[in-house]
């Protein structure tokens, strides 16, 4: 068994230790120390880095209670080595993890849910939990009273306390829940409220979070996901949106309390003008019918075939399509750019016989495109080059007629 030193106190960033063993895996190496104070991977909580005298520790794992530190140099078995560990990253996931016990406690006690993961991510932390009757969603306001209850306690600096009960005291805690293991319990109790079974590191109090912040609570696989940052994660994000309200805020010549209702009355402005600017388009592409009949390309039987690229989405393409073949004798092969791909309208007048929807479709499937419809009217979608295939394709057909 490894001593973990961080059970005892998790401030220790330097310590030294005894190299037990220590053998190559793949590009790295795993050793094995008497003890460390580098937290492994458990818990929902990531291990610890830093260094193993000229080693960087990449990584750190527990197997049947031997703590495997991974390496990116070999150490000697039987060397004394000075291990230091990454404060900054050690005391960000104390943060996060009292965080999550704080948050599960509040949950808990105002709302009886109960949490069954906890995840620590490079940005995001979040606790996953089963609320009563499946709910998997809270209100605002019920979101605000569990982040108010976790600050109240930063505020007052509760005392947080980690220790190993005998069996006795075990027994008579008001554990929030039953703990996964049986033998060497540790528990983490915070202020007078929250109790239970945990083997990360945690700070000395409260205080020591500073700020407690929900980003969002929302549904996965069937519980509910609750997503927070603490410490300074959680004053990084506050410095981050209050430069990006006062930032914008300026920008909409404005105060942050007026940020919301000019962000509001800019989206109704911008909702005119793209309908006024859709209009305006309308108008022009519809203006150029005279032009497009009279540039109209003779087939083979007298009829005439329209054909291009225009700028106009799908409604205003079928819309021009349609006014085009109500003079005799047209079919109007056309095509408008629309986000990242290409949609058609075929269509042709009622004294034409070609088929739109079978024209469409044996042009557009070869080059990975989509379509189909009426004999008289058709819609797909594709690449640019269907519309010179089914032109081509047009012609022969009308060579055939004549």
């Amino acid at each position: 068994m490894t001593e973990r030193l961080y059970y005892d106190n998790a401030y220790l960033t330097q310590f030294h230790a005894t190299v037990l063993d220590c053998f190559a895996k793949d590009d790295t190496f795993q050793v094995l120390l008497d003890r460390s104070a580098f937290y492994p991977t458990s818990g929902g909580q990531p291990y610890d880095t830093g260094t193993l005298g000229h080693a960087r520790v990449l990584d750190v794992n527990v197997e049947d209670g031997l703590v495997w530190h991974t390496v990116d140099k070999p150490l000697a078995r039987g060397d004394a080595v000075e291990g230091r560990i990454d404060w900054a990253r050690r005391l960000d996931h104390m943060q996060q993890h009292a965080g999550d016990h704080m948050i599960a406690g509040a949950l808990h006690r105002l709302m009886g849910g109960v949490t069954i993961g906890l995840h620590i991510s490079s940005d995001v932390s979040t606790i996953d939990v089963a609320m009563p009757e499946g709910v998997t969603r809270i209100t605002e306001e019920e979101i605000r009273r569990i982040e108010e209850d976790v600050n109240e306690h930063i505020r007052r600096n509760v005392p947080i306390r980690c220790w190993f009960p005998e069996e006795a005291e075990l027994a008579a805690l008001p554990l929030r829940k039953k703990p996964t293991v049986s033998e060497h319990v540790r528990i983490v109790a915070i202020g007078d409220d929250e109790m239970v079974a945990c083997g990360g590191t945690h700070p000395r109090s409260a205080g020591e979070l500073g700020l407690v912040k929900i980003l969002s609570v929302a549904p996965a696989r069937g519980k509910m996901r609750v997503s927070f940052l603490a410490g300074q994660r959680a004053l990084a994000d506050y410095q981050r949106c209050h430069d990006a309200v006062h930032t914008a805020a300026q920008l909409l010549s404005t105060t942050a309390e007026g940020l919301a209702p000019a962000v509001a009355a800019l989206q109704e402005r911008l909702k005119q003008a793209e309908f006024d600017l859709n209009r305006i388009k309308q108008e022009a592409l519809f203006a150029r019918i005279p032009a497009l009949l009279k540039s109209a390309e003779p087939l083979p039987g007298g009829a005439r075939l329209i054909s291009g690229f225009v700028d106009a989405d799908a409604a205003a393409l079928k819309e021009l399509v349609s006014r085009l073949i109500v003079q005799p004798g047209v079919i109007a092969l056309m095509g408008a750019k629309t986000g990242d791909s290409t949609v058609y309208v075929f269509g042709r007048s009622a004294d034409v016989t070609a088929d739109m929807g079978k024209l469409l479709r044996e042009c557009a499937q070869p080059l990975g495109g989509k379509g189909g419809g009426r004999p008289d009217f058709a819609q797909g979608g594709g690449c640019r080059e269907i519309l010179a295939a089914a032109c081509e394709y047009l012609r022969e057909w009308a060579q055939g007629q004549a």
